[in-house]
């Protein structure tokens, strides 16, 4: 409910000073603190103005809302041509010369509340309000008693609403040279955080220049000491041919057990040589892809060959599950061999009984799915992706049974992204491990260039893709 308290008339400029007065002793009856007082009395101003210079005059009418929450209104209302494109205007869209948008946007954001309506010939009325501290009149206030005081009181004179209004202004100047120097000080904590960044950024810049060359160099370390190693090793690995052929006279049993002994050692010696130069040479982006064309059925032929006779227990069967139909690949043989070799490998090193099984299926006509899948040991979760990790090893019961170089399976991930595939695992602790290798059927090369210094041999041919 609204109580009418006072009506100011506006015919000229003076009247505007007046309305802005009586706004702001309204509003300090009510209880409104110094900055509210002068938001209101800028934005009765404002509207009142408009009035004056764009309709030719009109009035103000000052009332209390004593409804659920109590504010102080003031009703500007003009019967002028009206506000042309009103919408545009409080969208902030319409530009006019005479800046009469720009101050009705103004005011709506100095109000609490704010309402206009304008039609084109009959005027426009413009409603603002600002809501009372405590929602409500302060006691023993009444309407009428407002009224009354109002009516009594006297306007200030002109002199003491510009004394008034400079007050106002300082007060604006100080607020405003507070946020500037708030400004400042964020500016400067700003520019100190930047400088820091800088000079991460450029430590940063020399770690990466440094494990870059100490990447060079650990790939060339690498690269020349499986080369050496590699030739004493082939010797070794001929003398014991040659001693366990009898090709030099006859062993007795003690002999014939160490020579063997020196015979495996030698083995995993040359795997794991050749682990690392596989390694050097990827990461030193000089490993050759030579594309062929060939069956699943001929690679799982080769596979199950290789494998059955190195089952040492009846307890852990190997199956291998190919496609009904034949399928034929475009890639790498001997690399999508060598992974599936080391996920076999793993999978009878970890499994005890049960059942690993080697299968291939096409996904789609782009895409090869090869899941080997084991009965064994499993991987714990926080464990699965450390197994990716070059030198890695994690425990498990067969552990001192079964030992290992731990190049395997990151040879075979970094293998595998060579191809254009990928290479994950999932698994369960004690219910066996599934590892799936997803290849482009055809190899494209997609990712090897020139720069990164990989062959590509296509039918004997050496070409750089």
């Amino acid at each position: 409910m609204n109580t009418p308290l006072l009506r100011v008339q506006l015919r000229r400029g003076e009247d505007v000073v007046l309305a802005r007065r009586r706004t702001r002793q309204l509003a300090a009856h009510l209880g409104l603190d110094l900055q509210e007082q002068s938001r209101l009395a800028t934005a009765v101003s404002e509207v009142c103005r408009n009035a004056v210079e764009y309709a030719g005059g009109g009035w103000a009418e000052l009332e209390v809302d004593t409804g659920a929450e109590s504010a102080l209104i003031v009703r500007v209302v003009d019967r002028g041509p009206g506000i042309p494109h009103l919408q545009s205007v409080l969208g902030g869209t319409y530009r006019s010369s005479s800046g009469l948008g720009v101050g009705l946007l103004g005011a709506r954001r100095l109000s609490d509340r704010f309402r206009i309506e304008s039609t084109p010939g009959q005027g426009t009325v413009v409603e603002l309000g600002k809501l009372l501290p405590s929602g409500r009149l302060p006691p023993p206030v009444s309407p009428a008693e407002l009224g009354r005081r109002l009516t009594a009181e006297r306007p200030d004179d002109t002199v003491t609403e510009l004394e008034i209004r400079n007050q106002e202004l300082m007060r604006a100047l100080a607020t405003l040279a507070e946020r500037q120097a708030e400004t400042d000080r964020l500016n400067a904590e700003l520019n100190e955080t930047n400088r820091g960044v800088l000079a991460l950024y450029a430590e940063l810049d020399d770690r990466a220049t440094e494990l870059a060359r100490v990447s060079q160099l650990k790939s060339a370390f690498l690269s020349g000491i499986t080369h050496e190693l590699r030739t004493p090793l082939n010797s070794i690995l001929n003398m014991t041919r040659i001693l366990l052929a009898r090709m030099d006279g006859e062993l007795n049993p003690e002999q014939e057990l160490q020579v063997t002994l020196i015979q495996r050692a030698a083995t995993t010696l040359t795997d794991l040589v050749a682990d690392l130069l596989d390694l050097a040479r990827i990461e030193a982006g000089k490993t050759e892809v030579r594309l062929a064309s060939f069956t699943l059925l001929d690679l799982f032929g080769a596979l199950r060959g290789m494998f059955r006779p190195l089952l040492s227990t009846d307890e852990v069967a190997l199956v291998f599950d190919a496609p009904e139909h034949e399928v034929t690949l475009t890639t790498d043989e001997g690399k999508l061999s060598q992974i599936l070799r080391n996920l076999i490998s793993n999978a009878i090193k970890f499994t005890e009984r049960g059942e690993i099984r080697v299968r291939a299926a096409q996904a789609d006509d782009d895409t090869i799915v090869f899941s080997v899948t084991d009965t064994g040991v499993g991987i714990a979760p926080d464990d699965q992706a450390r197994i990716f990790e070059e030198f890695t090893q994690v425990d498990n019961p067969l552990q001192k049974h079964v030992r290992g170089t731990g190049l395997g399976l990151p040879l075979s991930r970094k293998l595998a992204g060579l191809l254009g595939g990928r290479l994950e695992v999932e698994s369960t602790p004690g219910a066996g491990s599934r590892f799936e290798l997803q290849l482009p059927r055809i190899h494209r090369n997609p990712r090897i260039t020139p720069a990164e210094g990989v062959a590509l041999l296509i039918g004997g041919q050496s070409r750089h893709g």
